[in-house]
């Protein structure tokens, strides 16, 4: 997977009333509609075909599915039968039960789940077979349309389904979302917090039960006020322990919802206690306060009714928050705006966005451990310039996450461990280089390099500047990424990519000398040998001299010079245009060459002849060219070997080119500069 560097120049976070379209026709959902009505036809989605590539793309069905639109499976369907409510998701025979505790989340926020599910859409007079979702991505909002088309087996769903047979939302939302990523296969196995964020666009905190904050039931009960998204899970010691269930009735491995917490008077006493949704829709606690435990008999039937305390088999159940800390493991809370739950304060939040890829060989450089290329990693500045009301810091939340990765899977790709680095910034601009981390710890850090899809963390740190580093565990792993700080004040972003700058010496011009060196009357006696009378070589006698004199220089790795190569050498310093060079003007071309052959050496720091990829962006500068990283991407896809090294022809060939193109640069805004001048003395 080639991963080109992407501008990461901050951006404002996005608004879901501008959500973009992603048919391949470029047409909206209304578009496509009524351009089935017209035809009078149901609409059929060629970019989610009803087929099993859209299933599975590591194995066949097990079993022959059908793909039936709800008409030919319920006589009266509905797209919402009596609101949306969490007891319309119950799953299916996919290991998609993240995805199911959001959707049960989601559900508890009109507002947002009327975002993400558009409400205007039916099976009435004016159905077309088609519907569309909303969904939060790497700040974009997309509006994901589908045909009705949905996977059955003997006339029934075989996912996501409602408890209702004839309501269909969340049927088709799992449909719209299985698109988003590629397939239904995509959607196995996950983390809630990432379909939250997917649902929201908000900013996701996790929480380890077991090391919970003294005020832990205070925050839950603030984050479901605040219609933030919580889900809770418990750990596996092992692959086998997956979905085992305890003999409390509770599944390891698997993802609930919480969708309640309240405080019930019990024999005279408070009582906390937390509602759970176990997205199966069956299956519960048979603890204390389960449906039918004995300790209901002594709550009023006014509490119960209040707490809308029911003995069903639907997966919900209450329990004891102390006995929830106990059996619960992790916690996961998606909020919508980064107020911290520990604050009673509402704060506005200012938020900037940051979109790169750390690309092989040139800047994947792997985490601090790996100091000969984490400098190479992208580079972003902070600027933390004020106080929060009252405090002598400034809060900020920065959460990096890896982009489509899901998407990905079906060509091997799994998420990578992910995490950042803040240093304080040194007050230069630029790169900064493998001497300066050297040389200076962190000032903070994400809590853990971790195989998520997003990692975020809360920070409190005097004013200043900072550099975060985003970075892979491993050097050389591939991913596109996306960068979020939220600041309570206004915090400036800047990626401290390099400026586009040319700094060459000027070109030295042929003098003769009084009298040649002895490495002089080397060269010109081979000079003399293959020129002939005219003492000027044309490119293929060029290649010939090139290639027989470097592949006998020591300490660098050489395979051959191309004549392509040559005739760009001609190029460069052919001063009198007759596309053959003369001895002076060689002589000129070879200083320059001994002064890249010495960048060269100076920058294979392991002496192996060859010079590491991570280390071009160096060499490159010394040799008076600072590329951007987008340039230097470029680059090193195109001169890098597998094991991202460049031996002494690639790196030559580079310099040959790039030289050529700023002379190029050069000339043409000489020209541009006296065209402005003489239009400016008009």
């Amino acid at each position: 997977m080639p991963y080109l560097y992407q501008d990461s120049k901050p951006r404002p976070a996005a608004h879901p009333r501008g959500a973009r379209a992603t048919h391949s026709s470029g047409k909206g959902y209304q578009e496509l509609k009524q351009e089935c009505l017209r035809r009078g036809v149901l609409f059929e989605d060629s970019d989610f075909p009803a087929c099993n590539s859209s299933l599975f793309f590591s194995e066949n069905p097990p079993i022959p599915f059908v793909w039936k639109r709800p008409g030919d499976i319920v006589k009266d369907p509905k797209f919402i039968l009596g609101g949306a409510t969490r007891t319309d998701i119950c799953q299916g025979d996919l290991g998609d039960c993240w995805l199911l505790a959001a959707i049960a989340s989601l559900t508890l926020n009109e507002k947002t789940l009327a975002r993400v599910v558009p409400l205007d859409q039916n099976f009435g007079p004016d159905y077309a077979g088609i519907f569309h979702f909303q969904f939060w991505q790497h700040n974009e909002w997309l509006d994901v349309v589908i045909d009705d088309r949905l996977p059955t087996f003997k006339g029934r769903l075989v996912f996501l389904h409602s408890a209702e047979l004839n309501e269909f939302w969340s049927a088709l939302l799992e449909k719209a979302y299985a698109k988003l990523n590629g397939s239904y296969e995509s959607l196995k196995g996950g983390s809630t917090i990432e379909a939250m964020e997917d649902f929201t666009g908000g900013v996701g905190e996790m929480y380890d039960v077991k090391a919970a904050p003294d005020n832990f039931y205070e925050i839950l009960e603030k984050a479901l006020k605040r219609c933030s998204m919580v889900g809770c899970s418990i750990d596996t010691s092992s692959a086998a322990e997956s979905e085992a269930r305890t003999p409390f009735g509770l599944v390891k491995g698997h993802a609930y919802s919480v969708t309640g917490i309240e405080e019930v008077s019990y024999r005279g006493r408070q009582v906390q206690l937390i509602r759970i949704r176990n997205p199966w829709g069956q299956v519960e606690w048979n603890g204390p306060w389960s449906d039918n435990s004995p300790e209901w008999r002594s709550v009023s039937p006014s509490e119960q009714r209040r707490l809308s305390q029911a003995a069903r088999d639907d997966g919900e159940f209450w329990m004891k928050f102390e006995d929830f800390k106990v059996h619960f493991d992790k916690v996961e809370i998606c909020n919508l705006t980064p107020d911290a739950l520990e604050d009673s304060t509402a704060h506005k939040w200012e938020v900037t966005i940051h979109q790169g890829s750390w690309v092989r060989g040139a800047t994947a450089g792997g985490c601090r451990n790996f100091l000969e290329t984490f400098w190479t990693n992208p580079q972003i500045k902070l600027h933390l310039t004020e106080k929060d009301d009252g405090q002598d810091d400034c809060t900020f939340i920065a959460a990096l996450m890896q982009k489509d990765r899901r998407k990905l899977k079906k060509l091997g790709a799994e998420m990578l461990t992910i995490g950042y680095s803040i240093y304080e910034s040194p007050g230069r601009d630029g790169h900064l280089g493998k001497d300066f981390f050297r040389y200076h710890p962190s000032k903070a850090r994400s809590k853990t390099y971790i195989n998520l899809r997003e990692v975020s963390h809360r920070f409190k740190l005097p004013p200043g500047d900072y550099i975060l580093i985003p970075t892979t565990f491993e050097p050389h792993q591939e991913a596109d990424f996306c960068l979020r700080i939220f600041s309570e004040k206004k915090a400036i972003t800047e990626d401290l990519d390099e400026n586009l700058a040319i700094d060459l010496p000027e070109p030295l011009h042929p003098t003769p000398s009084p009298r040649d060196t002895e490495e002089e009357q080397q060269f010109r006696a081979l000079f003399e040998q293959i020129s002939g009378k005219d003492m000027e070589i044309s490119a293929e006698e060029l290649e010939y001299v090139l290639n027989a004199v470097l592949k006998k220089t020591k300490n660098i790795k050489f395979k051959n010079l191309s004549l392509i190569s040559c005739r760009n050498i001609i190029s460069l310093m052919d001063t009198s245009g007759n596309g053959k060079l003369e001895f002076s003007e060689f002589k000129v071309f070879w200083e320059k060459m001994k002064k890249w052959i010495n960048i060269f050496l100076q920058f294979d720091f392991d002496k192996s002849g060859s010079m590491s990829s991570y280390e071009l962006r160096g060499a490159l500068k010394a040799a008076g060219y600072q590329l951007n990283n987008y340039l230097l991407q470029l680059i090193v896809l195109r001169y890098s070997d597998e094991q991202f090294q460049i031996e002494f022809d690639d790196f030559l060939n580079c310099l040959i080119r790039l030289e050529n193109a700023s002379r190029v640069f050069q000339a043409l805004s000489a020209k541009n500069k006296e065209f402005i001048n003489l239009n400016i003395g008009e």
